[in-house]
């Protein structure tokens, strides 16, 4: 596997702890006018400290923020220890969306606000993914043409995923999918006022969930 995907490092912890099954992205400024588009469905997980705030995160994610290892700005070299498949790819374009997705992530509520309406036009892609811990972490040179401020970058060589593991259960990781298309009204279908975009999915409900009509149980 090549291609990687530019988060932030605390981000990409809660990933690779489970925390989180949740992307929501606009696009970098590298992105140009269009924005940020779903070009990969398995990518790696480049964690990177560019923009990377600890005041940008909640509480929970600020304690780990302080466990882990400083990414200088400066960054000279990456460690990759995960990668990630897309299931479930939605354009969300109302701001109460955002709002029953607290809990799913560990941003805080004025970053999503600020990315919601960030470029003029208002909306975020939403992408749930099922994250896997590569069998061993690899440490890479920080090359040029992985900076800037950019969602994709592709590697200089291909990263071995053999004998990767998920990092949740099928079990635990269906439910987490049940709680987000609870949150944002996911039928399978396009439109609906709530969710407008190309789901990735056949909008089936996965193994283990039941088709429910409630509210969302956030994380506590």
């Amino acid at each position: 596997m090549r291609i990687a995907f530019k988060e932030w490092a605390v981000v990409v912890d809660a990933l690779g702890a489970g925390d989180q099954c949740l992307l929501l992205r606009k696009g970098g400024i590298a992105e140009g006018a269009n924005g940020f588009s779903v070009e990969h469905q398995r990518f790696l997980l480049f964690p990177t400290g560019f923009h990377q705030e600890r005041e940008s995160v909640v509480p929970g994610a600020q304690r780990r923020f302080d466990q882990m290892a400083p990414i200088p700005q400066a960054q000279t070299e990456v460690c990759l220890e995960y990668f990630a498949e897309v299931t479930e790819s939605l354009v969300l374009e109302l701001p109460d969306t955002m709002d029953r997705l607290r809990g799913l992530h560990v941003w805080r509520d004025e970053v999503i606000e600020k990315r919601f309406s960030w470029g003029g036009q208002r909306g975020l892609h939403a992408l749930v993914v099922r994250v896997h811990r590569l069998a061993g972490s690899v440490r890479l040179p920080m090359l040029a043409a992985y900076g800037g401020c950019k969602s994709w970058v592709e590697l200089e060589s291909d990263i071995e995923t053999g004998g990767a593991s998920p990092v949740l259960s099928d079990e635990r990781f269906a439910e987490e999918v049940c709680r987000f298309r609870d949150c944002v009204g996911w039928t399978g279908e396009q439109g609906g006022g709530v969710c407008v975009g190309d789901s990735k999915n056949d909008g089936a409900v996965p193994a283990g969930c039941q088709e429910k009509g409630g509210g969302c149980n956030f994380h506590d």
